[in-house]
């Protein structure tokens, strides 16, 4: 329930931004692409600086969560994200930069070694 009021203050926070910048809202989901939890990151890189729309929201195995990036002229907008397993013995992590659509699905996953220490 909190994260369902979070994501929907995000979404409406996001809009009135997209507004104030003449670009128009586009809503993407967010889906976690596998069976485990993982916690996420996603910034909206449509816009300078960038601004962070998700940070370390856990979403469970095969979840959708819906947010709102600022878009360009033609519906799209940048997005990156960056995901943790749970799993703390061997964590696993994911990342990409990726163009969305309105109405698009962003998969995010964690399924490489992490790097660094």
């Amino acid at each position: 329930m909190r994260s369902s009021m979070k994501a929907a203050s995000v979404c409406c926070l996001a809009l009135l931004t997209g507004a104030a910048l003449g670009g128009g809202g586009v809503a993407v989901k967010i889906a976690n692409d596998g069976t485990e939890d993982v916690m996420v990151t996603v910034y909206d890189r449509s816009v300078n600086p960038s601004r962070v729309v998700l940070a370390n929201e856990r979403i469970n195995g095969f979840a959708l969560v819906p947010i709102f990036l600022v878009g360009d002229g033609t519906g799209k907008a940048k997005v990156s994200w960056t995901a943790t397993s749970i799993d703390a013995v061997t964590p696993r992590c994911g990342h990409a930069d990726t163009v969305a659509d309105n109405g698009g699905t962003v998969n995010v996953h964690a399924n490489t070694e992490c790097s660094g220490a």
